[in-house]
């Protein structure tokens, strides 16, 4: 099990390594505080894709930095009172998914809400607008220009931001939240719980944007956590400013907004996922200090994990 990192029992007790920085707690309260702030500029378009049981919305706003926002807003036909509502967030490069795999929801009552993240597969702005790199990923999108600027940061302000939207429909419960994802969905999902108290319920799986040090030092700063080597290739080959640059990437690391989640959590790994290893999990998971679960697939790589959908089914219905 976790061959190429580290045993069960030492993931279990696991702390991090990336640096969580000094001003954070004050950086994110400012950073919130600026997206609840922004106007929303709300635009719904009712999509040519309708179901006899729910009714299917493209739904843009306007986020931080201006760009227009996408997301897919699917709400039930004759649930008339307030109801519950559940963020679905999606993996890295991808888009917020068909309108079918959020029906599932939509027929138990429940509203749907599903992010395009901004400069990925989807239809949702960036409108850039930062020094260095743009090739590659985008975790490092902005560190050069400082912690404001990271493509990331106005990313978690759009979670933020959608959820508002989402708490001001008439027809939601805004006290019966619950958001779910895997990979960059599951970070997004965590995001979601720290930064918005009136979520009560999240179901990651196996999270990325976690413990970006610990990545980096076991050699698996690639593919999904490519542009961490990129930019010491090019930016900093001597590594002079290696404690600077991840103490930068620690405002963005999911770890460390862990002490700030409410939600009850259920939380997947899999024990064989290379792409976002077991180390960089567990130090987000061991820092949570609300009620928790911890799923584990021993024989799993970074994969859709039939089980865990139907557990995260199940979980988000007591909502």
């Amino acid at each position: 099990m976790g061959v190429f990192d580290l045993p069960l029992n030492e993931l279990k007790v696991y702390q991090g390594s990336t640096p969580c920085p000094a001003d954070f707690d004050d950086f994110w309260d400012k950073s919130v505080k600026e997206a609840k702030g922004l106007e929303w500029n709300l635009q719904l378009e009712r999509s040519s894709f309708q179901t006899n049981f729910a009714e299917c919305f493209d739904l843009y706003f306007t986020g931080v930095g201006g760009a227009r926002i996408h997301a897919k807003y699917v709400r039930p036909l004759k649930c008339l009172e307030p109801h519950p509502a559940v963020f679905f967030f999606h993996g890295y490069t991808g888009h917020s998914g068909t309108w079918v795999d959020k029906l599932n929801y939509a027929a138990y009552g429940y509203s749907v809400f599903a992010l395009d993240v901004r400069g990925q597969g989807g239809l949702s702005q960036d409108i850039g607008g930062v020094t260095g790199e743009t090739f590659t990923g985008h975790i490092t999108r902005g560190v050069l220009d400082g912690p404001e600027k990271m493509l990331f940061r106005q990313v978690f302000m759009d979670v933020v931001e959608l959820a508002e939207i989402a708490k001001a429909m008439p027809e939601v419960d805004e006290n019966r939240l619950g958001a779910y994802g895997m990979s960059q969905g599951g970070a997004l999902t965590l995001i979601c719980g720290a930064l918005v108290p009136e979520v009560k319920k999240i179901a990651p799986l196996f999270p990325y944007l976690c413990d970006y040090k610990r990545v980096w030092e076991i050699d698996l700063a690639k593919n999904a956590y490519d542009d961490i080597t990129y930019y010491f290739r090019k930016f900093d080959p001597c590594h002079e400013h290696e404690d600077e640059f991840f103490t930068k990437l620690g405002y963005i690391d999911v770890q460390n907004f862990a002490k700030r989640i409410q939600a009850d959590v259920m939380f997947g790994t899999a024990l064989l996922d290379t792409t976002c290893p077991p180390s960089s999990q567990f130090a987000v998971y061991n820092k949570i200090r609300a009620k928790k679960e911890l799923v584990v697939y021993p024989e799993y790589i970074h994969e859709p994990i039939q089980d865990f959908a139907d557990k995260t089914y199940e979980f988000l219905q007591t909502l």
